[in-house]
Order: structure tokens, then sequence, then C-alpha cells
């Protein structure tokens, strides 16, 4: 293996680490395919990319191939991954993350998307985002972050500048995630993960708005310097002032 493709796979092992984690006995099934959902509706293998192989699936959730195979199954089966053969088959993503339409009817439309808002209890949602992502932040900027660590922030930021609209979310949830990760709690990072995809089924019902999408932008790039920088107290203000920000946007479309 070159070694383009060996970062490459590591690079994908860090933006699924957050999600991606062993399951419990007993519930082997159930618990795989609520993490590669999870995955998809996070948008951390985008639509038209390949999932990681079932070799390394299988591996990283400690599970059989047997049983990763019928979790796959019930995926395709629902639209949301198409399995290809040949030298450069495997099974790729067909649900668009961060968008209401996709190339099947295993995707949301607005309708199930609003239905399963009517359901949820969106402050509750809200506030427990608003602890995990302060909590992430402070624990971040009081760590002492190694150069990689430091270079994928700076690269998760990078990648959400200039994205186009109907990447951004996905973008946006990949910054957010990775800091969660490099919180050092893998529990934080493993609860924010559901959590991050409640949040996106919401923000999924409203629409884009280039100047709250510049306003983020410019907090995300003080809460990297303030984390970088060790200022934990500077990182919690400006995660819990960002978190305030969509939250008042959702309250004012959904509420």
């Amino acid at each position: 293996m070159s070694g383009s493709q060996e970062n490459g796979r590591a690079h994908e092992a860090d933006r699924l680490a957050p999600v991606l984690r062993p399951v419990r006995a007993g519930s082997g099934f159930e618990e795989a395919l609520e993490q590669i959902l999870q995955v998809l509706r996070l948008g951390l293998v985008p639509y038209g990319e390949r999932l990681p192989s079932e070799r390394e699936l299988a591996d990283r959730l400690r599970i059989s191939r047997v049983t990763l195979r019928e979790v796959l199954k019930v995926l395709q089966e629902q639209g949301l991954v198409e399995s290809r053969r040949g030298r450069y088959g495997g099974t790729f993503v067909r649900y668009r993350a961060g968008n209401l339409t996709a190339e099947s009817s295993g995707g949301q439309s607005q309708e199930e998307l609003r239905r399963r808002v009517a359901e949820a209890d969106v402050e509750d949602v809200l506030r427990f985002r608003e602890v995990l992502e302060v909590g992430a932040a402070e624990l971040c900027a009081a760590r002492e972050l190694d150069g990689e660590q430091q270079d994928r922030l700076r690269a998760c930021l990078a990648a959400t500048k200039d994205a186009p609209l109907a990447d951004y979310r996905r973008l946006d949830t990949r910054l957010h995630l990775t800091l969660a990760e490099l919180s050092g709690s893998p529990s934080l990072a493993a609860a924010y993960a559901g959590t991050r995809a409640r949040v996106n089924d919401l923000l999924d019902c409203i629409p884009l708005l280039v100047r709250n999408l510049e306003h983020s932008q410019a907090q995300h790039a003080v809460l990297l310097d303030a984390i970088l920088e060790g200022d934990a107290e500077g990182a919690r203000e400006v995660m819990r002032e960002h978190c305030a920000g969509t939250a008042a946007l959702l309250r004012g479309f959904l509420t």
C-alpha cells in the first residue's frame, strides 16, 4: 500500500472514531446498525463514497462479518447504500446527509423529517447539545493537543471555509465531532455523535442562511484560536455563544 493510501485510511479512521466503537455483547446487530446509520446521517462518509471494508468495519465494531453483512443488507434494502462488485467494488453511500433529497426512497422526505421533529423534545436536544459542546471545547483547550491533533482541527476548519452550501453541514458536523473526539473522553464523543444526529434532523428542516454560516465560521475561527492557545474559559464562552445562535434559529423556525 502506498503512503498516500495509508494516509487516506488513517484519515478515514479518524473521522469515524467518534461513532464507530465496539458494540456490547448480545446486541451486536442493533448497535452496529445504529452506529453505521449515524455515520450516514452525520455525513462522515459522504454520498457516493465507499464505506470502509467489511473487514475493517467488523474489526472496529467487534462483530462477525456475518452480522455485519446482515446490517449492510438492511441498509441496502432501505436504499441507503449499494454494493458493487469487482476490483473497485465495495459498499457505497447513497444517502445525502444534510440534504432533504436522496437518490432513493430510503432517504428522508421533508414530511418525514418534520414528523420526526414533531416527535422530538427540541428543548431537551438543544440543552444537552450545549452541555456536551461546551464541555468538549473546555476539555480540548485544557489538554495539550499534539501537532497531529492540532492539524486535524485546522484541516476541519479549512474544509468548511469555502465549502459549497450542499456540503457545509456535513463538514461542519465533522469539525464538531472532531472537537468531541479530541476532548479525551470517548463517552462524551459517543454521546455527542448521537445528539448531533438528532440536531442535524432539526437543521435539515430549516434553510441554510449564508449570513448565519458566515457568523458561524467567524465563531469557529475564534474557538479554534482559544483551544490552541489553551484558553479553556474562552473556548467555553465562544462555544456557548455558538450553540445559542443555532438554538435561536431552530426555535425561530420550528417552534
